[in-house]
């Protein structure tokens, strides 16, 4: 991933209502517009325009599927960005604990 690729996860990521739609995904993921509007307090429009945000980002990715339009979580820019971000900021801290633990265990 480059760092536009980052950008665009994380400006995705960054709104409660995208968010909310790639957990309806993960509970049920080939979901339709019209299933995805249904559980949100907003017009058809609004969803449409998150789930283009998301679909840019990589986040989402959709079929066809006869007249249906299904719309799919893709989860691998996400765990792009926990290793490329957050995997490498919480291993040292991580590990001083795992490390800490161990001495005062064999303190006691």
């Amino acid at each position: 991933m480059t760092a536009q690729d980052d950008d665009k996860v994380f400006k995705a990521l960054a709104d409660p209502t995208r968010r909310s739609l790639l957990d309806r995904l993960f509970e049920e993921d080939g979901r339709t517009l019209t299933e995805l509007e249904s559980v949100l307090p907003m017009s058809r429009f609004g969803v449409a325009k998150h789930l283009r945000v998301l679909e840019e980002a990589g986040l989402v990715v959709t079929r066809r599927s006869g007249r249906e339009k299904l719309h799919h979580l893709n989860p691998v820019p996400i765990r792009a960005l926990h290793d490329r971000w957050i995997g490498k900021y919480t291993e040292r801290h991580v590990s001083a604990l795992l490390d800490l633990k161990d001495r005062l265990e064999e303190g006691s």
